[in-house]
């Protein structure tokens, strides 16, 4: 298969680092020209499930802007520029947790839009996270941090009470791994 070219890029938004918009002309691969090609790029990000030694996983009940009520979350939160994964997957863990992982199992790199950009999630399970810090998160959303037993955790996740994707994506994948070990 043949991809899709971009022929010209114009900036319509430039919201610094958190966002940017461009309005670009692209050709398929059979050879249509469509223009006012609308491409978003935010941060890429990294979500975590962190599950502690006696078999708790950590998560939120937070809200955020955009949903309707509260939601069960995972850590998570931007890359810095120049930042690794895996990096800003610890980090993010510390700063909101004040935890940290013995070991950190990859479940994978996902395009959030591949049709119209805005970024790549990075998800991980974190084995063995335990306090070793204070929490130093600095999110605009209220969050309160819970720490499941796996079955209310696989409740949760049953009955949409990760109401987003990679939320839901990140639990999945996690407890898929769980299962084999």
């Amino acid at each position: 298969m043949s991809n899709w070219k971009t022929l010209s890029s114009t900036p319509v938004l430039d919201g610094g680092k958190w966002l940017s918009v461009e309005d670009r002309t692209v050709v398929t691969p059979a050879g249509q020209i469509i223009e006012h090609w609308h491409w978003v790029t935010t941060p890429n990000y990294v979500n975590v499930l962190a599950v502690t030694p006696e078999g708790r996983y950590l998560v939120f009940r937070q809200g955020k802007y955009g949903l309707d009520g509260d939601s069960l979350a995972p850590v998570g939160g931007y890359m810095e520029p120049g930042e690794e994964p895996l990096q800003a997957a610890r980090r993010e863990l510390l700063e909101e947790t004040g935890h940290a992982a013995d070991e950190w199992i990859s479940l994978g790199q996902y395009l959030v839009d591949p049709s119209r950009g805005v970024a790549i999630g990075n998800l991980y399970l974190a084995r063995g996270a335990r306090p070793v810090a204070t929490i130093t998160a600095d999110d605009l959303e209220e969050q309160h941090l819970l720490f499941l037993t796996r079955a209310e955790l696989e409740e949760a996740l049953r009955t949409g009470q990760f109401k987003v994707m990679a939320w839901a994506a990140n639990i999945a994948f996690a407890l898929l791994i769980e299962v084999k070990n």
